[in-house]
């Protein structure tokens, strides 16, 4: 039995395995070019090549095989549980967890910690069972999680109609001049550096939104909106208009103030549940380290 998408191509989309993964956020353009090569991707009822140019009005409908059974290893870890139904799963992730899987990071995982306490939905693949959306190893805060395909299909939808909430906090150098701001610039790998995301001409667009919330000397500490959801996307654009983030050991610059990583946690989610549509916000404290750090700030400028 394979999950089926499909989309409806607009005058937008061109490269048909780039369109897949702009239109569903969690289809990477590798995992898209994978699926059109194994013959999962249909345009009009025909088979296409990756690079195929999609023209508006185009039917993409994408099988997704049923994953191979998981080599997994479900892993007694302990979650801290914000909210859980028959569907749905809010875990407040801490700093230093891995999200799923991946070569170098095969346990201890916080799927390998899921799915030692509950069935998963397996749409989106073997090594991400109910991964709806990510957020970076050093990054903290609140991820929603999929029970089964349904509420995952509906969870994804709303990713892509940026209808859900996703607010995160950082620390981030400098003193931030504008009390809010909006940054638009699109986001792709690097060409430099295969490791990095930049801002790229030809990358995804991105959108973040962000508010000061206290000026802290040298520092600044504000809440960031995300509008779209990209790799490393805070990061990226917060080191694009000069104030890459605090504890960053990628984008951020060597003299830092040490911490677990960046300073970033993911501190509100919202989404309509999949079965009753009702809106569901949940909020989770910053970690310890991160509001010692603020402290410390603000002792150090009285």
């Amino acid at each position: 039995m394979k999950n089926k998408l499909e989309f409806c191509a607009t005058k937008n989309d061109k490269r048909l395995d780039k369109s897949i993964a702009n239109h569903f956020n969690d289809i990477s353009r590798s995992r898209a070019k994978n699926l059109i090569e194994e013959n999962m991707v249909k345009v009009n009822d025909e088979l296409k090549k990756p690079k195929y140019d999609l023209k508006q009005g185009d039917n993409v409908v994408i099988n997704i095989p049923e994953p191979k059974t998981l080599d997994l290893e479900p892993e007694n870890i302990p979650l801290d549980i914000v909210y859980e139904d028959n569907d749905v799963l809010v875990v407040n992730k801490p700093q230093g967890m891995v999200v799923h899987p991946s070569p170098g990071h095969s346990d201890h995982t916080l799927v390998n910690a899921l799915l030692f306490h509950t069935p998963l939905s397996n749409i989106n693949g073997t090594f991400r069972p109910g991964i709806v959306h990510r957020i970076d190893k050093d990054t903290s805060g609140l991820l929603m999680i999929a029970k089964n395909n349904d509420a995952h299909k509906s969870l994804s939808e709303q990713l892509k109609a940026k209808s859900n909430i996703r607010e995160y906090v950082a620390l981030v150098h400098g003193n931030i001049k504008e009390d809010k701001g909006k940054i638009d610039a699109p986001i792709g790998r690097s060409k430099k550096d295969r490791k990095k995301q930049a801002i790229v001409d030809d990358g995804k667009h991105a959108v973040t939104h962000f508010k000061v919330l206290e000026r802290l000397g040298e520092y600044t500490l504000v809440s960031c909106v995300l509008e779209t959801g990209r790799t490393h996307q805070i990061r990226v654009h917060m080191k694009y208009i000069g104030h890459p983030l605090v504890g960053d050991p990628l984008y951020g610059p060597r003299k830092t103030i040490k911490g677990n990583g960046q300073f970033l946690h993911a501190a509100k989610l919202g989404f309509k549940h999949p079965k009753t549509g009702q809106l569901m916000v949940f909020d989770a404290p910053l970690p310890k380290i991160f509001k010692q750090t603020i402290n410390n700030l603000r002792n150090s400028i009285k």
